[in-house]
């Protein structure tokens, strides 16, 4: 009370206070911080999820361009090209490239062994 017989607020907290959900005034009780347990629930949720980054996943890549595949016909061999020149299907050999040297396309197991190879 003051001197003219009027009750003034605790001095650590104001008379009302905004709702950090809503936005809403309220009168605080003792500690509280929200206006009401749906503003409290929904403040938890906003904690909560705000901590979880998105999940983001990759972008597939095919396969094709770096698989060599043989011919069973003619035994040539392509890379990237299931379709042999001879017009059947090729069955595919593995994951590979062209070779720097002779730029004929070898496949990663050929160059490794079986027992090492990480990509099928």
């Amino acid at each position: 009370m003051n001197d003219n017989g009027q009750s003034r607020p605790s001095r650590h907290d104001p008379v009302t206070i905004a709702c950090p959900a809503c936005g809403r005034s309220f009168p605080p009780v003792g500690r509280q911080r929200w206006c009401s347990d749906a503003c409290r629930s929904l403040g938890y949720r906003r904690r909560k999820h705000a901590a979880t980054p998105p999940v983001v996943i990759a972008t597939p890549t095919p396969r094709r361009p770096h698989t060599v595949y043989e011919c069973d016909a003619c035994g040539s061999r392509a890379l990237g090209e299931q379709r042999c020149e001879c017009g059947t299907f090729a069955r595919r050999v593995g994951i590979g490239g062209c070779c720097p040297e002779c730029d004929a396309p070898v496949a990663v197991e050929e160059l490794v062994g079986p027992d090492l190879t990480v990509l099928r």
